[in-house]
């Protein structure tokens, strides 16, 4: 099992990296790769009540690759952690299968949370640069993440989120209309019209009573 996901994982990587050149290099040289191995490694021993042995290797794997994966996350099949320095996934973080994760990532708890602290992150999902989705909501599959967004909330299916905090901008391959801040309709001065159309209506009828008489 574990030689049949590092094949898988190098495979992905090659698929997903144009700048992949052999199976030996991704191996030996990706730093993705190698947290992913060492993951699985320290999940094993943390599911077994290893909870030490399990740290110390998700540690020794954080400082010689820069990517932090607490042992007790859940990681599917054939994620690619691409140039994952700053990487930081938390303890109850759930990822699906073909997830892709750039540097700078944190999937993690916002400190308000008990239990369940971090996010589930669904199938084909992109996380781009610098990404923070914080809590214990859902990603939906195949959600885009763009870079630097702040994910606070739960993300649709199918969706591209964007901004500080985030929101979603497209949705099924369609844009949703953002709301405009600065030309959003003024309450007062609409009642304000509305009155005024009132008044004026009221005097062009005061009018044709007094032109009747």
């Amino acid at each position: 099992m574990f030689f049949k996901r590092t094949r898988e994982d190098i495979m992905a990587v090659k698929e997903r990296d144009p700048a992949a050149r052999s199976s030996l290099e991704i191996f030996f040289l990706y730093p993705g790769v190698r947290a992913l191995r060492m993951y699985r490694r320290a999940h094993f021993f943390y599911k077994h009540g290893f909870s030490f042995l399990a740290r110390l290797i998700s540690q020794r794997a954080a400082r010689k690759t820069g990517i932090e994966i607490h042992p007790g996350a859940t990681i599917g099949r054939r994620l690619v952690i691409d140039h994952g320095t700053g990487v930081v996934i938390g303890e109850t973080t759930e990822i699906g299968d073909d997830v892709l994760i750039y540097q700078g990532v944190t999937l993690g708890g916002t400190g308000k949370d008990v239990g369940k602290r971090h996010p589930t992150i669904g199938n084909n999902v992109m996380i781009s640069s610098g990404a923070k989705v914080l809590g214990p909501f859902k990603v939906g599959d195949n959600a885009r993440i763009a870079a630097g967004a702040v994910v606070l909330n739960e993300v649709p299916p199918n969706s591209t989120v964007v901004g500080v905090p985030a929101r979603v901008v497209k949705q099924n391959g369609v844009k949703v209309t953002p709301l405009d801040q600065i030309h959003i309709p003024d309450p007062v001065m609409q009642e304000i019209n509305r009155l005024e159309a009132e008044i004026l209506k009221l005097n062009k009828e005061l009018e044709h009573i007094k032109s009747g008489e």
